[in-house]
């Protein structure tokens, strides 16, 4: 099994490429559907309590809590490929790469802070993210859990400032498939998926 992993700060796009494979019928695994989870075990709304509940799991089992509870879900998974969507830490990146060797590949997705605001704002998936100083604050919590250092050992860097067309055919090559290969035939569309969890 192949596991492609994608790493960026909020608006760069990982949500997008997560689609994209979906459409293609390649399974994806959220590392911020664990802490979704682990809210709802606890009675708790991941809604409210997702930052929270991140830093109680890291908390009680260690920096690499989120990345061992996604490894366990990935070796569940039946596929060829999977895509990882959203790692942050260091400590994560070594976690998959200890599990999965060279079957594990980082793909680092980059944009501009300006272009990345403007789609927070563009996007509407709550009431913050019209809100530049909460973009901003968002921004600084990832560069603290360590993800640039995690962008700057990726394998692959993807510029994601043009179309929407150029990106996707990009992410689909990284995936191995074709246009045609997603589920309905036709290309993935623009998604609203989460690209700013915060954990």
């Amino acid at each position: 099994m192949r596991i492609l992993g994608t790493v960026g700060l909020p608006g760069s796009g990982k949500g997008e490429a997560a689609a994209v494979a979906e459409a293609a019928g390649i399974p994806v695994v959220t590392m911020g559907d664990v802490i979704r989870d682990a809210c709802r075990e606890r009675g708790l709304d991941p809604a409210q309590h997702h930052g929270e509940v991140a830093k109680q799991l890291r908390e009680e089992d260690g920096p690499t809590a989120i990345a061992d509870r996604t490894v366990d879900r990935l070796r569940e998974v039946d596929g060829d490929v999977v895509l990882v969507d959203g790692l942050r830490g260091p400590a994560e990146l070594d976690r998959f790469r200890e599990a999965f060797g060279e079957s594990f590949e980082l793909v680092a997705i980059e944009a501009p802070r300006e272009v990345r605001a403007e789609r927070a704002a563009e996007r509407g998936r709550d009431e913050s993210d019209g809100d530049r100083e909460a973009f901003e604050r968002r921004e600084r919590r990832e560069r603290e859990f360590g993800l640039v250092e995690v962008m700057e050992r990726a394998d692959v860097t993807v510029d994601n400032t043009g179309s929407l067309a150029a990106f996707h055919e990009r992410v689909r090559d990284l995936l191995g498939v074709t246009e045609t290969d997603s589920t309905d035939g036709r290309p993935a569309v623009e998604s609203s998926a989460a690209d700013g969890d915060e954990r």
